[in-house]
């Protein structure tokens, strides 16, 4: 059996009991498979990013910030909640640990904590839970296409600049996943 694993962190000093730092782990994304949909971007083109891409440009992603829109269905840039101080490769997985501004954004905190799950009023007026467990998204810039033309882009470099919180079913890759540390 081999196992590859890549791995990077910021050690960032305990501090027990602090009000607006709250842990979060989770799979920002797969390496060397094709995603599910196309990311915002990619001008419809599903993407691959390669192992070594996602090597070479793990540093890129540590002190980085992690955002989400309130619907929960795109990127915001502009929504800072969190900050990424871990990142590792594991597999095919490219996982995340960091901190997430909890007193800040405690909604967003319940939101994960609850698996992202929504109550919706049905017609009937009764109440059921949707499914709508949360993912992450990566942002990049200065990446590189192997082939433009191809039907589904392979990424053969990236610069990080940030993860978003989303639903998988707005996530590029459905398998990855967000939960409280």
């Amino acid at each position: 059996m081999k196992i590859d694993l890549e791995s990077m962190a910021i050690e960032m000093p305990l501090v027990t009991g602090h009000p607006n730092r709250e842990e979060f782990c989770g799979v920002l994304t797969l390496v060397d498979v094709a995603s599910d949909r196309a990311p915002a971007g990619a001008r419809g083109h599903r993407v691959v990013l390669t192992r070594a891409a996602a090597e070479d440009g793990l540093p890129s992603l540590l002190g980085m910030a992690l955002d989400y829109s309130p619907n929960l269905d795109r990127h915001d840039t502009r929504r800072k909640i969190g900050v990424i101080t871990r990142a590792e490769i594991s597999g095919r997985r490219l996982e995340l640990g960091g901190y997430l501004f909890a007193k800040d954004f405690p909604e967003i905190v319940r939101e994960i904590r609850r698996g992202g799950q929504r109550r919706q009023l049905l017609a009937s007026g009764s109440e059921a839970t949707t499914d709508a467990c949360l993912g992450m998204s990566y942002e990049i810039a200065d990446a590189r296409v192997a082939d433009l033309r191809a039907k589904v882009w392979t990424l053969t470099h990236v610069t990080f600049t940030g993860a978003a919180i989303l639903r998988r079913d707005k996530a590029a890759y459905e398998e990855t996943w967000i939960e409280m540390g």
